[in-house]
């Protein structure tokens, strides 16, 4: 098994999570989204955050907006709806109750290995 696919579906597993909750401070339009995952050192590329951006616009879980631009074209602004906020703050639960669960379950077995 490679290590590589496992990685990329735990990434994949989180990032949905992860754009709303950059969404949920404020608007923001690709580019924006992209660095940020970036700086948190989740990469992602722009044809995998396009097609979850229409998924969840789709779902009503994201609105957007044009926006002109000084140096180009316009910009798509997506923004959470009431519903994405909503959305956000249940998976907000499950992810507290997921990383607690992984964080007992693992530390205890690097317990046991020492």
């Amino acid at each position: 098994m490679k290590i590589e696919n496992t990685k990329a579906q735990m990434r994949k597993g989180v990032l949905e999570y992860c754009i709303l909750s950059v969404l949920s401070h404020d608007d923001a339009y690709v580019a924006e989204i992209l660095e940020t995952l970036k700086s948190a050192k989740l990469l992602v590329v722009e044809g995998t955050i396009y097609p979850l951006l229409t998924r969840l616009k789709n779902a009503k879980l994201l609105s957007y907006r044009w926006e002109e631009s000084t140096g180009g074209p316009p910009r798509k602004y997506y923004g959470l709806t009431d519903e994405g906020k909503e959305f956000l703050s249940e998976l907000s639960e499950t992810w507290l109750e997921l990383n607690y669960a992984v964080t007992k379950i693992t530390s205890k077995n690097k317990t046991n290995d020492e």
